[in-house]
């Protein structure tokens, strides 16, 4: 068993494949963090709390509680009695108070682990449970943190359940969903991840100051500017070396992720909904439930974290028929042709993808209400059949004649103010009574939270989907969320909102994929804005920016790559100049970048030259040739760009039996060598050959020593090595 409690030293200890959590008891029955770091057979470290130095536990040192609390490592911070550093906790009685502390009451070790209620989350049968139950003793309300422990990947995850057992009502002011205590002899740095529209998830590492450090968003959605993520390092890590700590916050909405060093050099790292904006009434005998946070420590560097993220997510969060399989390759129509298209376009741009090798067809914005503009028709989700010149059964019936499946574009959770919906229920949008809500993209955001819109927005959807064979859907959401007010809600309950949003859209996701079982669901947000592990607990794939350019995207995709496995990362082939940058780069290039994604294409492919139709049809091979390797096997990160002008990943089979590598060469450089290349991850002790090569090299030659790589001319230039046992 991964889970031991020692009832004569009161010691938990959780033991993943290569990682040890230990979590104390102090004799006043304190949960304190012991230990969180490599695996290690030892089952009693509490010396590692100071308990036994000053200012010693209040039960022998009574006059300096305070300072004990102030620097105790809390499994879970409270806010108000002493502890003066950021809590995890925080709550308001009726009349107005706030102090509290918790105090431990018991114990249980379940067998597997179940997702959260009504929340995403991961699962297995294999892994074990550990729920331990805190209780406020003055106050009449409990605490159960739950503890999934996993036996074939170093993760740990966490998740809280708040209690009311109390006769009054009281109110959530900060219910944040797990934190560590970190100490490092060596200083420690962070890693977040930020950007923007078109460039998502750039990697921002830094030292860790005195005082806070977070990333957050109050825009409703995790967002393209910030993401629910944090890892803390030894300040010498790095992609191969050195002690990782690291949190992702398994939840689509505003969230908070913080590292705090204190006076004493300890970090506190806690991660969990923003308290901002946050407020949720929890009247006698009412629960809350946290969303789940996935901790993973690594004692060999960021790679081998981000390996055991991509198991964990591979293998414990995403559902569904396409969890393992092989992703259609699509064509989407959006940087074809916007909103001008009709049946004979879509049909035209079908006839010559079908004979590339390309096996769906995505019909995007533009095909509903009077929808030739982004200025109108969120919300009317019926076909305009006159601009189509066809029903939608037509079209999807002819695109299937060709040999392709049919996919379709949707924005469930939006209204235009331009829009028949809109018209009849003004109503229906998330905004104050007392302020005109403001437009982004012209449009308004529905109060899904409500049950009659939300159920009006899916039926929608599906009769929609209902009409022909449609078998990939893309949902997205282009605007975050403001105005912030429910006609549905309370003055009590409007600090719900945010959260309340959250959760009724994975309801309105679940009822999708539960009533077509069989569907393709893409989730996106104006590209990457809602990239997170909440989403792929309803879709296994995500849109991961609307920026296309192969350049841009090497830094895209290094951070989302980073902690999400390939099969997640909507990737597509576009023309040159590129949309968002101007930028041209090569046909080849372009598709080596994709190929490290879902793959796909993005662009009007009946302009295209016979010589680039015959480099479609070689990149569809190349798909086919490594997909399963790259969907399943382990991935290295070689070099990165613009740390350096050369950017290369490789990813290696789960057996070492196999491995490609890509590498881009940004820039042209002048009267150099060739690129010096070496691999990671291979058996050493293993004989390779690479293709197009006679040579046959062992493992280690090819990691330790490395291969020449010549004949790259030109900015942009790519190439692609695929490499086998022998």
């Amino acid at each position: 068993m991964a889970v031991h409690f020692y009832e004569n030293t009161g010691v938990f200890k959780l033991d993943t494949p290569n990682s040890t959590m230990m979590l104390a008891l102090t004799p006043e029955g304190y949960l304190g963090q012991v230990y969180y770091g490599r695996s290690l057979k030892d089952k009693d470290l509490t010396y590692l709390m100071r308990t036994d130095e000053p200012p010693f536990t209040p039960s022998v040192n009574e006059r300096e509680t305070m300072s004990f609390f102030d620097a105790f490592a809390w499994e879970y911070p409270t806010y108000g009695s002493g502890d003066y550093r950021d809590s995890a906790f925080r709550i308001r009685t009726k009349s107005g108070h706030e102090a509290c502390v918790l105090k431990y009451d018991s114990y249980r070790i379940v067998k597997g682990k179940k997702v959260p209620d009504g929340l995403p989350g991961t699962f297995s049968d294999t892994a074990n449970t550990l729920e331990i139950t805190l209780k406020e003793p003055d106050l009449g309300f409990t605490v159960v943190i739950s503890y999934g422990v996993f036996d074939d990947v170093d993760a740990i995850t966490k998740s809280v359940k708040v209690i009311n057992t109390g006769s009054e009502t009281f109110f959530l002011e900060r219910a944040l969903s797990s934190v560590l205590n970190i100490e490092s002899e060596k200083g420690l740095d962070m890693i977040t991840l930020h950007g923007s529209w078109a460039r998502e998830r750039h990697i921002c590492r830094r030292e860790i100051p005195y005082g806070r450090s977070n990333t957050s968003s109050i825009r409703g959605e995790s967002g393209h500017q910030d993401h629910p993520f944090i890892a803390v390092m030894d300040r010498d890590a790095s992609e191969t070396m050195g002690n990782v700590w690291a949190m992702s916050f398994i939840y689509s909405g505003n969230f908070l992720a913080q590292a705090e060093k204190n006076q004493f050099d300890c970090v506190r790292v806690m991660m969990g909904i923003n308290p901002e904006g946050f407020l949720w009434r929890l009247a006698a005998g009412e629960s809350f439930t946290c969303p789940e946070t996935v901790c993973i420590f690594s004692s060999q560097g960021i790679g081998a974290m981000t390996r055991s993220f991509h198991d964990l997510f591979r293998t414990h969060l995403i559902r569904g028929k396409y969890r393992d399989m092989k992703r259609p390759i699509l064509i989407n129509n959006w940087e074809a042709t916007y909103f001008d298209f009709n049946t004979e376009k879509l049909l035209q741009i079908a006839r010559t993808a079908a004979g590339a090798g390309i096996e769906m067809l995505v019909m995007d914005d533009g095909w509903f209400g009077h929808r030739d503009s982004d200025n109108s028709s969120l919300g009317d989700w019926k076909v305009n059949e006159g601009k189509l010149g066809s029903t939608l059964k037509y079209l999807v019936d002819e695109v299937n004649k060709l040999g392709l499946k049919f996919g379709i574009w949707f924005e469930p959770e939006m209204i235009s103010p331009d829009s028949d919906l809109y018209r009849q229920h003004p109503d229906w949008v998330i905004r104050t009574p007392y302020k005109k809500p403001g437009l982004s993209r012209c449009q308004l955001v529905l109060d899904i939270t409500r049950k009659e819109v939300r159920d009006y927005a899916y039926e929608s959807v599906k009769a929609v989907l209902q009409s022909a064979n449609i078998e990939y859907v893309k949902w997205d959401m282009n605007r975050q969320l403001a105005d912030i007010g429910s006609l549905g809600l309370d003055c009590e309950t409007q600090g719900e909102l945010f959260h309340r949003y959250v959760l009724a859209l994975y309801e309105m996701q679940n009822r999708l994929i539960t009533d077509f079982p069989d569907l393709l669901l893409e989730n996106c947000s104006g590209g990457g804005a809602r990239f997170d592990p909440g989403m792929l607990y309803f879709s296994p794939q995500i849109w991961c920016s609307d920026d296309t350019d192969a350049v841009e995207r090497l830094m895209i995709q290094h951070g989302t790559a980073m902690i999400y496995p390939l099969s997640t990362i909507g990737a597509h082939v576009s023309v040159c100049p590129n949309h968002s940058v101007g930028r041209s780069t090569p046909f080849r290039t372009r598709g080596y970048v994709a190929l490290f994604g879902t793959f796909g294409y993005e662009l009007d492919i009946s302009k295209l030259s016979e010589e680039e139709l015959d480099i479609v049809r070689e990149q569809t091979q190349m798909y086919h040739c490594y997909n399963d390797l790259i969907r399943r096997g382990d991935y290295y990160r070689i070099s990165s760009y613009p740390d350096s002008n050369i950017d290369c990943v490789s990813v290696v089979a789960k057996d070492k039996s196999e491995a490609v590598a890509v590498m881009v060469r940004v820039m042209g450089v002048p009267n150099v060598h060739s690129l010096r290349l070496k691999l990671a991850g291979l058996d050493g002790n293993s004989s390779y050959r690479i293709d197009g090569d006679e040579r046959t090299y062992t493992g280690a030659a090819l990691m330790y020593a490395g291969i020449n790589v010549a004949g790259l001319w030109g900015d942009f230039e790519g190439r692609i090595i695929h490499i086998t046992r022998v």
